[in-house]
């Protein structure tokens, strides 16, 4: 009997979108080969998720869920937005929303959780509600932020139901302030948030390729200055990126006469303790995911026959 591995076991979940242990199993009465395995998914009544599992999905949700100390965001993609429309998706979305609070931004440990009143998996779940719904969707990402002391603000941009929407954001703020006066401010800085999607907390936190990019941008438009002029130019640059990219340099967007650090520090002294912006995680709809661009007119001839 061929040795079934753990790198199997993975391509053929990611394949047919089917649960670890299901998937171990096919893999085990197929002696491994990975096309039976697919078949014998099929066949235990899983084959519309398999045949799905393939097709772009970037429609869906973007759904949040905070307790306490501790905040989680999650995306789960359909192919079209009349699903993401669809009561049974929604509850979905929202109870793996839940759970994500539980999987602490580690992707692969949400899919395996077990999903409420099933004796299924996440990733098991999703893939009966392919079979169902018709459409491929998918788990794609999550995120989480904890505190100590403070709080943990989200805002929902664009919202579709309670706490599901395109745009999220969560906002870590670490205080012993008053907890309403810091959830009232952070929910302001996560709409700031979702409006301004800052590239990062800070300039040292900006990843060192994208300054790089940007200081070889400067340094080309000034080509031919000299040496030290270019190094000022360049530091100049440097710092109204920061101001326009970075969230803590950014012009407040509910005051722009201010920074967000400024506003952070009239805060704290306000409350009489200090205020400290922990962390931030903004989360949209379908980033990054290249899209198919259907060809209208050839949907319809083939619609119409011709």
């Amino acid at each position: 009997m061929a040795e079934i591995t753990a790198a199997m076991v993975k391509d053929l979940r990611e394949k047919t979108g089917v649960g670890m242990m299901d998937c171990k199993a096919a893999l085990a009465a197929t002696n491994g080969d990975m096309e039976a395995a697919v078949d014998w998914l099929r066949a235990k009544g899983l084959a519309k998720a398999a045949k799905k599992a393939d097709r772009i999905a970037a429609e869906g949700l973007v759904a949040v869920a905070t307790t306490g100390h501790k905040g989680a965001l999650v995306e789960v993609n359909s192919e079209t937005d009349f699903v993401a429309r669809n009561d049974k998706f929604q509850a979905m979305v929202g109870d793996i929303a839940r759970l994500a609070l539980e999987a602490r931004g580690d992707l692969e440990k949400l899919k395996t959780l077990a999903y409420p009143g099933t004796s299924h998996d996440v990733a098991h779940y999703v893939a009966e509600m392919v079979a169902t719904i018709g459409e491929n969707m998918t788990v794609r990402r999550t995120a989480c932020l904890e505190v100590t002391d403070g709080i943990i603000a989200s805002y929902m941009h664009n919202q579709a139901a309670p706490g599901m929407g395109k745009i999220g954001v969560l906002v870590a703020l670490d205080s012993k302030g008053s907890k309403d006066e810091l959830a009232q401010f952070g929910r302001m800085l996560a709409m700031h948030i979702a409006a301004t999607n800052p590239v990062a907390l800070n300039i040292d936190s900006v990843p060192a390729e994208t300054l790089a990019r940007e200081k070889a941008i400067l340094e080309e438009k000034n080509h031919g200055k000299q040496a030290n002029v270019l190094e000022k130019i360049v530091a100049s640059g440097l710092k109204t990126y920061a101001k326009d990219n970075t969230l803590l340099e950014q012009a407040y967007v509910h005051d722009g006469a201010k920074s967000v650090s400024q506003v952070i520090g009239e805060l704290a002294n306000k409350l009489g303790t200090p205020v400290v912006l922990k962390a931030y995680v903004r989360m949209q709809l379908g980033e990054g995911v290249e899209k198919k661009e259907d060809d209208f007119a050839a949907e319809v001839a083939k619609m119409s026959g011709n």
